[in-house]
């Protein structure tokens, strides 16, 4: 990840979770580095070890993967295909298409993402 997005590891959290309350303590970290990076959404299908009445008091909200792609998709859907395109391309053994991306979205629990991809 670190290669390829450059200055995507956050630094400086780790003071923060002492103070920060999760369902699951072995989370904090995850909510403290995106309080730290000014992060409005965790994107995490373990919604609920992220409550909302927590996350919202530092302007941080959780949401589903397939929400955010969807989130994604409506805001520029003709980025999001040229992506899925672009992931497609790169695979060779086998090679993949777009259509091979949906079904790799459906395995990972995002049903609606991959649904509107295929339209």
């Amino acid at each position: 990840m670190n290669v390829a997005v450059p200055g995507c590891l956050i630094t400086g959290y780790e003071k923060l979770i002492p103070a920060l309350t999760l369902p699951d303590v072995n989370d904090r970290h995850v909510f403290a580095a995106a309080i730290r990076a000014g992060a409005q959404v965790i994107v995490t299908a373990n919604l609920r070890d992220f409550p909302e009445s927590e996350l919202a008091q530092f302007g941080v909200e959780a949401k589903h993967p397939d929400e955010f792609v969807m989130d994604l998709f409506n805001l520029d859907g003709v980025r999001v295909h040229q992506a899925v395109s672009a992931t497609a391309a790169r695979w060779r053994n086998p090679p993949g298409t777009p259509a091979d991306v949906c079904d790799r979205l459906v395995a990972a629990g995002l049903p609606i993402s991959a649904a509107a991809l295929r339209r």
